[in-house]
């Protein structure tokens, strides 16, 4: 089987795919036919070596994937060989084949073909979590989406309005203001070349949003906190913009504001029940035509560096998907 392997920390261009044995299957865990993988920002920045998790080397990138099962290992009964899955491994999943414990893995709907299986997962998983188990966003309120037009924040779009919320999407050009548009955003935002707080105080009226989705931060999260409202909620997903904000906290105080951290892949792990209903609402909303995952592109394995420095260089619109003919 053939894998994407990161040998060295630093450059996407060092990335070569390479032909390996086919892992097998220990106990507690499971062997994955890779169909597809999709790209998250996070992969770009493990392989240069920015990232929180560091896997030793080598490694392939890859956090999520659909495919089928092709082995399990001693004491796996949830799944069985030919169930269609999709899994969380983390890294790894831009590979032909993946080894991977069970418990990362679910059932992937009928409903859903490999390459938006893979895209819908993490992203989708990632912005059910933030806005629902941590901003508690509620019917009625609003929210403002950072980087909304990326995998994450069209997620979110279309979560906030499946929860009720009216939303205002924010991005840097009109291309990709029209797709959050597309995908329910009631209002928008081009903060490259509009004010940011001074465009909240028209569309809240002066009075500020209820909950900031932030997966940019940078020089955005500041303006975007002193524009909640009281007891408004601003949740910290990732920093895009590559800088980690340094926010005055008594801007907390004069709001009484809050910011929480969303850091989905620990949910999982400490909270196995809550994901799993989680994943079950999400796949009730996909039916429901609620939900539509934006695949912009599909390449295979052989152009993976190309798709990452895409997603290094936030040129995509949606999600990347790697996948097989």
């Amino acid at each position: 089987m053939r894998a994407l392997l990161c040998t060295q920390l630093g450059s996407i261009d060092a990335l070569a795919v390479h032909d390996l044995p086919s892992p097998r299957a220990g106990a507690g865990q499971v062997v994955v036919d890779v169909k597809a993988s999709a790209l998250n920002y996070p992969d770009a920045l493990m392989v240069k070596g920015l990232y929180q998790v560091k896997p030793p080397l080598p490694f392939a990138p890859g956090a999520e994937l659909a495919g089928v099962v092709k082995e399990v290992g001693e004491g796996v009964t949830a799944l069985r060989a030919g169930d269609r899955v999709v899994g969380f491994p983390g890294y790894g999943g831009f590979a032909e084949e993946v080894v991977m414990p069970a418990d990362r893995l679910t059932r992937l709907p009928d409903a859903l073909a490999f390459d938006l299986g893979a895209a819908f997962g993490l992203a989708y998983c990632t912005s059910l979590h933030a806005l629902q188990e941590c901003a508690r966003l509620a019917a009625g309120e609003s929210l403002l989406v950072l980087g909304a037009a990326g995998g994450v924040g069209l997620a979110a779009v279309e979560i906030g309005k499946a929860l009720g919320a009216r939303v205002v999407a924010c991005a840097s050009t009109e291309d990709k203001l029209a797709a959050c548009r597309t995908h329910g955003a009631d209002e928008t935002i081009n903060y490259s070349t509009e004010d940011l707080r001074e465009r909240i105080k028209t569309i809240t009226e002066g009075r500020g949003v209820d909950v900031v989705y932030d997966a940019v931060g940078g020089a955005y999260t500041e303006p975007a906190l002193r524009s909640t409202a009281w007891r408004g909620r601003l949740l910290v997903v990732g920093f895009a913009a590559g800088d980690i904000p340094k926010i005055p906290l008594n801007l907390n105080l004069l709001k009484g504001c809050s910011i929480v951290g969303v850091f989905w892949g620990d949910f999982v792990r400490r909270e196995p029940e809550r994901f799993a209903a989680s994943f079950k609402q999400l796949g009730e909303w996909f039916r429901q035509a609620k939900l539509k995952p934006h695949v912009s592109t599909t390449l295979p394995l052989d152009r993976a560096r190309e798709a990452l420095e895409m997603m290094a260089s936030r040129q995509v619109i949606g999600k990347v998907v790697l996948a097989r003919t």
